[in-house]
């Protein structure tokens, strides 16, 4: 039986090869073609999953031929961790999405999905790269859209800034209307607008209300707390992802940060489907 490590990779070069656009290329072309894009995907995704370094990577990596090969490759060409980390910023953060979206049909989604957010902490950076990009904060935000029944995140969303919970999960449900049956959240997503759209397109809304009245405390009473206190999942899985992977971000620039949390959440569905 294959290891889950070479199940992982397997899944990864799948899911890669189907997050790009167009027909996958060759994993290498000599000249100006270099390395498939799919093929330096895949290695992100191996360095989140094995949790080293680029170089301890490639390393590695030189050293299990077989995995070398799952990724079309023989140890002998392997790309020096230069490019690996250099061509991670030039990938576009749709197509680190669209892995995030591919590694969620891994699973077999259940009916009760929740929101919620939380913060992870940033390198610190110097003060001339903090006042050229209007850093704010210390964390970056990160939103969670998660499925109750496998733990799997369908989607996240970060910002340098602290939008407001509410407009910020109208965005993110809005994006996942399809794999919606039940939401749950907590007061911070207390917004009449948002509980009418969604009941509107046939998605149940279980959203306390904050008690400025007798009639929002009526309205929480009427919730099934069942249902309700599943939303306590994303708490979870906010400390399944920092104790898996770190609760400090390794990319220096926002936009890497971005993608380095897109990236985990990919990495974790996936592991997740190769542990079943």
């Amino acid at each position: 039986m294959p290891s889950q490590l070479a199940r992982f990779t397997d899944r990864c070069v799948d899911l890669s090869q189907n997050a790009v656009i167009g027909k996958p290329a060759s994993a290498i072309k000599k000249g100006d073609g270099g390395y498939a894009d799919w093929v330096i995907i895949s290695i992100h995704c191996l360095r989140e999953y094995l949790n080293q370094p680029y170089r301890r990577l490639l390393d590695i990596l030189y050293e299990m031929p077989g995995i070398a090969a799952k990724l079309g490759l023989s140890v002998d060409q392997l790309p020096d961790f230069t490019t690996v980390c250099t061509r991670k910023q030039d990938l576009k953060m749709r197509i680190w999405r669209v892995l995030l979206r591919l590694s969620v049909s891994l699973h077999e989604l259940g009916d009760v999905q929740a929101i919620d957010a939380t913060g992870f902490k940033r390198h610190q950076a110097s003060r001339h790269y903090v006042l050229r990009v209007g850093y704010n904060f210390d964390d970056i935000k990160t939103t969670a859209l998660v499925d109750c029944d496998t733990s799997v995140i369908l989607d996240i969303h970060c910002s340098m800034k602290q939008p407001h919970d509410t407009h910020v999960g109208r965005q993110v449900l809005m994006r996942n209307l399809a794999q919606l049956t039940t939401i749950t959240a907590d007061k911070s997503y207390d917004w009449d607008v948002l509980r009418h759209e969604l009941r509107d397109i046939g998605i149940r809304p279980v959203i306390k209300h904050r008690e400025f009245y007798a009639l929002d405390k009526a309205h929480n009473a009427r919730h099934d707390e069942n249902v309700y206190h599943r939303r306590s999942i994303v708490e979870a899985i906010f400390f399944a992802l920092k104790h898996r992977f770190g609760e400090t971000l390794r990319a220096r620039t926002w936009f890497g940060q971005f993608r380095e949390l897109v990236l985990k959440a990919a990495v974790r569905n996936i592991e997740q489907a190769v542990k079943l």
